[in-house]
């Protein structure tokens, strides 16, 4: 987790940023201006997110975690994800070693100061990404992008905490879990946001691989907004006794074609976090449609939150 992020030593600094010494195509950097990228967050997107970033656009990264064992874990994470990609042959070993010496790490925000574009992958805690963005402006480069992973809260509301002079600079790239995997990334503009910063990320992230999609800064953007009541719907046919579990994934992987079943996938997501979103959408829109199932809020209670925790829908 990312609890809290305050300046640190620099003897509490786990790995240096180093020189640049790999970089992305003259065309592709010219395209998106991306010499480093800056990821804040060392859980599973922030991981993924810098793992392609150095992998694809071949750019520099630096992740930032005030806790230095979520570092640790990430990265012999990254190791693991490496070595399956060299044994299949997908890579080279050499290709691997390269990739991890453009990633480097510190607890230290300050770290930051040249990255161009810089990504904020924290838990979905409102005043936690509002006091990330405030400091920002401040230990950035001036025209270094300020982006936040988000999948549900208030884009313009980030830019706001941004300051009138960064807030331009301040959008959305919401990746899909598991970021290595999933090729599509929403891209979501605050009220503030400049059509050169939109370009930008734009350019970035194709240059990572991945298809943007654009939306408007509305809750829950276009995914969730879509998402969250099918898998909310289906919570509700199990509480009310319209099928079973088995029944409900079923018809929808072997009717739908999907891979896998809302309740399945609503584990594989989080419990939490599917309520969370849910209730960002009932409050935000105030339509009664949106309102979360009796049922998700008890296993939330209850500690039952997905694959996460070892038991959800089912049990792991």
């Amino acid at each position: 987790m990312f609890r809290r992020l305050v300046p640190r030593t620099a003897s509490s600094v786990l790995v240096r940023p180093t020189a640049r010494l790999f970089s992305v195509s003259t065309a592709a950097e010219a395209a998106h201006g991306v010499k480093r990228l800056g990821v804040i967050g060392a859980g599973q997107m922030g991981l993924g997110i810098a793992l392609v970033a150095a992998k694809v656009a071949e750019v520099p990264v630096t992740i930032i975690d005030s806790n230095p064992a979520s570092i640790q874990k990430s990265l012999g994470f990254m190791n693991t994800l490496l070595e399956k990609d060299v044994k299949k042959s997908r890579i080279t070993a050499d290709a691997a070693s390269k990739i991890k010496s453009r990633i480097t790490t510190s607890t230290d925000l300050s770290a930051l100061h040249d990255s161009d574009f810089i990504i904020e992958a924290v838990p979905e805690i409102l005043s936690l990404k509002l006091d990330i963005f405030s400091r920002l402006p401040a230990l950035a480069p001036s025209d270094a992008i300020l982006a936040t992973n988000t999948s549900s809260l208030s884009i313009t509301k980030l830019a706001a905490a941004a300051g009138p002079a960064a807030a331009h600079r301040v959008l959305s790239t919401h990746f899909m879990n598991p970021v290595p995997i999933q090729s599509g990334v929403e891209i979501i503009t605050a009220l503030q946001t400049s059509p050169e910063t939109l370009s930008r990320a734009l350019a970035f992230v194709t240059a990572m691989g991945k298809t943007p999609s654009t939306s408007r800064d509305t809750p829950g953007f276009i995914a969730n907004r879509i998402l969250m009541p099918y898998i909310n719907e289906a919570v509700m046919c199990l509480e009310t006794g319209v099928a079973t579990r088995d029944d409900i994934d079923g018809i929808m992987k072997n009717g739908t074609g999907v891979p896998m079943g809302p309740l399945m996938l609503a584990d594989f997501i989080g419990l939490d976090t599917c309520l969370a979103i849910m209730k960002v959408l009932a409050d935000e829109t105030g339509d009664s449609k949106y309102r979360p199932a009796v049922m998700l809020g008890r296993m939330v209670d209850a500690g039952w939150l997905g694959k996460k925790s070892g038991k959800g829908f089912y049990d792991y």
